[in-house]
């Protein structure tokens, strides 16, 4: 073509041709314009957000309806791994022992203290008390067998908690923002976890723990999408609300909950913290959303908490096994614990009854038993009870002549502040007495023994005499200051000759005594242990319309902040051993079990999934290394945070990674009794944030090459499931197969325990049929013949487990120590001057039921030695002392 040609542009087309389409046909409904953000911000919106968004599910929670099939068959699955089988064993397993035992309390309305908030026990009285259950069973042991007892449907309540865990997991990842594969793996890792199984197949507590952190971190979750789409919209605040009655639940089942309240809240602190940053949000507008936060965040969860606390109190009405770790006020408020009004008033010659101020430990006591060493004279001590063994006369010390003949011809002289006093023991018609004995438990320099000492018509000595020092009496009664008036004064009792003041502490004395608390007079006394008072005065010769005092009885409020006390002292006092607690650093590495239960040449053993429990340590890991790396990255002026792909990711696991540290790391500082049971609520984020770390690495794979992972995965995970399935449900095992399953040597099952061959279980049940051969109702209600009775206990006596017994956690105040060697610890303290709060006597477990400091019950007083020889043995002793 020549330069000199004309190219001719072609033809326009026609205006009926030209397109309408629109530039840029991939805008978003949702799309602003700068005058629409800054209206949108005003209203509390999230940037380039209109929050009307179209086809928004609500928490961000979009599933398809094929979905909604798999999480259906999940949950399918999850009923028949946790319900297999639920009525084997058919007795007590680990700490059934105190869970079973506070339902029975609960229906009797008994008192009882334990170092848990009773939402989860009270879910558990409630399925028992539905199907039946009339309380009088006393899981005593482990491996006691069931009798009468609905424990099927006890065991449901926990065990169904534990299923809908599984859809709580599924829902929580895909709400998260991971692809359904991962949440199927995730759902389906919750499943098979052993450890999760066992714990949720019995009358425990851990199974609603988990259940309610789950469900809170589902809502939270929820909310947080809620959040980024439109604030202050009625679903917003509902997901909002939600989030905190679960967080009142978790803290009302157990106060590992205050971990989850902790994970909670520091998410809500850095919503807010961006919000303050924000410039598009005005002060006015962050003030509503922190107002909205502390109401459904912080005050609703306590009005749960505190409701729960409520019900308890309105159920437990009668006196029980708890009352000695309460106050006398709190007492007072219990049947069978009230007291009629006394005296206001003590004078010379009052029949008295005093009280301990400090440990809770009682009255002032003595009875017809000697001390088998030291003086051998009469015991004094401490009794939880009210007795006519607490009752004791005032008599004056500086009186010519018999005081206990004289008094009630005197005329009326109040006790005040110096008065020289004896105090003669009713019963035994023994005076109050201390000399240079050590005493039989707490055998140091410092303490003297306190008795029993005279007979009747002798006068004593003047090691019966007792100084008073008012240490405090009632800001509304200036005389409480002055001279001692009942339930008003706190005095100490100073020995007139040897300067010791008379002194209680929480130490038992031995069987001897009846493990009644010890008395002592202590040189070096400290003041919280050596106050005293009187909680009853009697005198013949008062006017009958003369003052008289009762306890005030103390509210809701009050009841609740005692307990609270109670709970936390008892709480931290749970530092005795256990044979199979452990230490939290060897729980990632699940490096040993619990010993649940051993019978029938069967065992259950609390043990998580290997695989899934190693997999979830490996991914906390290496969240770990890799935000380590980024951060160094970013150090370097790389902008790996400015990627979308990133900041997702480390958003998700990051918040995970967040959880469990805070429901892990905290237990390091804990010196108290602790088990593999306390890593569950960790051990749910670790597995959550596993399958968060499947969603990044397979990002960039096809669908199909994702789901072979996953479904390599989760058959290694099934495998390990049925593999040690045995020691999940209690079933046949062989000797071979345990021993080849124990992979590290600390697991230590006891596999002697095992049969060599399955056919032998054959030949044992066709033989000697065992009572877990008969299938239960639901209420559990099989009659067992005596004769397997007796068969049943010949086998639990002659199991042998390597490693040690099934055994709960022990009753706190149930337990018989070295009494000696605890009181030398205890001495040793007190010389030092430390003061503790009151608090009742520590045992062991978690899982443990403090009992009240109730001694044995002693019998009634029988005859006495002869009182010339009792006399003889008694005051040659002494008079050389005097």
């Amino acid at each position: 073509m020549s330069a000199g040609v004309r190219v001719r542009r072609a033809t326009s087309p026609p205006p009926s041709l030209i397109s309408t389409a629109p530039r840029f046909p991939n805008l978003k409904h949702d799309h602003l314009d700068a005058d629409e953000r800054r209206a949108a911000a005003s209203r509390g919106y999230g940037p380039g957000r209109k929050g009307q968004g179209h086809g928004h599910a609500p928490g961000g929670v979009n599933l398809a309806p094929a979905e909604w099939k798999l999480l259906g068959v999940v949950v399918l699955i999850a009923f028949g791994v946790r319900l297999f089988r639920i009525s084997q064993p058919d007795s007590v397993v680990f700490d059934e022992v105190h869970f079973g035992k506070f339902a029975s309390r609960y229906i009797h309305s008994s008192y009882f203290v334990d170092v848990h908030p009773p939402l989860a026990k009270l879910l558990i009285t409630l399925a028992g008390f539905i199907f039946g259950y009339d309380g009088n069973f006393d899981f005593k042991d482990i491996a006691k067998p069931y009798e009468n007892v609905p424990y099927v449907a006890m065991r449901l309540l926990p065990a169904l908690l534990g299923i809908f865990t599984v859809p709580l997991s599924y829902l929580t990842l895909r709400a998260l923002d991971c692809r359904a594969t991962t949440a199927l793996l995730g759902s389906l890792f919750i499943t098979f976890e052993n450890g999760m199984i066992t714990q949720s197949r019995h009358i425990l507590l851990d199974s609603p723990l988990i259940f309610f952190t789950a469900l809170t971190v589902f809502f939270w979750v929820g909310f947080c999408n809620e959040d980024k789409r439109e604030p202050f919209t009625e679903s917003w605040w509902v997901w909002l609300g939600l989030t905190g009655l679960s967080l009142g639940a978790v803290v009302s089942c157990k106060w590992v909950g205050l971990f989850t309240i902790a994970t909670i809240g520091l998410g809500t602190i850095k919503q807010l913290w961006d919000l303050l940053g924000d410039l598009r949000v005005s002060p006015r507008l962050w003030i509503r959303h922190f107002i909205a936060r502390a109401l459904c965040l912080i005050a609703l969860p306590i009005l749960f908490y505190m409701s729960m606390f409520w019900i308890h109190f309105a159920i437990l009405s009668n006196s029980g096994e708890g009352d000695g770790f309460m106050s006398s006020e709190f007492q007072h408020t219990l049947r069978g614990r009230g007291m009629q009004d006394t005296y206001a008033d003590v004078a010379f010659g009052s029949q008295v009854s005093l009280r301990h101020v400090n440990t809770q430990g009682g009255y002032l006591h003595s009875h017809a038993h000697n001390y088998p060493g030291g003086s051998q004279q009469q015991q004094i001590t401490l009794y939880p009870h009210r007795d006519s063994n607490n009752d004791w006369r005032i008599v004056n010390g500086t009186e010519q002549g018999n005081p206990y003949a004289d008094w009630d011809v005197d005329p009326i002289q109040y006790v005040t502040i110096g008065s020289r006093i004896k105090l003669r023991h009713l019963t035994t018609e023994k005076s109050l007495h201390s000399h240079d004995y050590r005493p039989p438990v707490s055998d140091v320099d410092f303490q003297q023994e306190v008795s029993g000492y005279g007979m009747p018509g002798f006068v004593g000595d003047a090691n019966d005499d007792w100084i008073v020092e008012i240490v405090k009496g009632d800001p509304k009664d200036p005389e409480s200051w002055k001279r001692v008036k009942t339930l008003k004064t706190h005095f100490r009792l100073r020995h007139a000759l040897t300067g010791c003041h008379l002194f209680s502490h929480k130490v038992k004395l031995p069987d001897w005594a009846y493990e009644q608390q010890e008395v002592t007079c202590n040189k070096n006394a400290v003041m919280a242990n050596s106050l005293w008072y009187v909680e009853t005065a009697e005198h013949p010769n008062f006017p009958e319309d003369a003052p008289k005092v009762n306890y005030r009885k103390p509210g809701f409020l009050k009841k609740f902040l005692e307990l609270q006390q109670v709970m936390w002292t008892t709480n931290a006092g749970l530092t005795d051993r256990h044979t199979f607690d452990s230490r939290p650093d060897s729980w990632p590495r699940q490096r040993r079990g619990i010993n649940f239960w051993v019978r029938n040449n069967r065992q259950i053993y609390l043990l998580g999934n290997p695989m899934i429990w190693w997999l979830s340590t490996a991914s906390v890991f290496s969240y770990i290394a890799v935000r380590g790396f980024l951060i160094l990255r970013a150090k370097r002026g790389c902008r790996d945070f400015e990627n979308t792909k990133v900041v997702k990711y480390d958003s998700l696991c990051g918040f995970l990674f967040l959880g469990w540290t805070l429901h892990y790391l905290p237990f390091y500082l804990m010196a108290r009794q602790l088990f593999l049971h306390h890593y569950f609520p960790a051990l749910y984020f670790a597995i959550l944030l596993a399958c968060g770390v499947f969603d990044l690495v397979t990002s960039t794979l096809r669908p199909r090459i994702r789901l072979q992972i996953a479904a390599v995965l989760l058959i290694v995970a099934i495998w390990n499931y049925v593999y040690l399935s045995p020691i999940v449900y209690g079933n046949p095992w062989t000797k071979a197969k345990c021993r080849s399953a124990q992979w590290l040597k600390t697991w230590d099952f006891s596999c002697n325990d095992f049969l060599d061959s399955y056919s032998q279980y054959n030949t044992i049940g066709a033989a000697t049929p065992a009572p877990s051969t008969a299938i239960p109702s639901v209420g559990g209600r099989g009659a067992v013949q005596d004769i397997l009775n007796n068969h049943v206990a010949a086998e639990v006596d002659t199991t042998v487990v390597d490693f040690g017994q099934a055994e709960p956690g022990r009753d706190i105040f149930d337990k018989k120590v070295d009494a000696k060697s605890e009181a030398h610890t205890v001495a040793l303290e007190e010389s030092k001057g430390e003061v503790t709060a009151a608090e009742p006597e520590m045992d062991s477990q978690e899982d443990e039921e403090p009992k009240s400091e109730t001694a044995a019950a002693e019998p009634e007083m029988g005859s006495q030695e002869d009182e010339a020889e009792r006399a003889r043995k008694e005051l040659f002793p002494d008079e050389d002392r005097a």
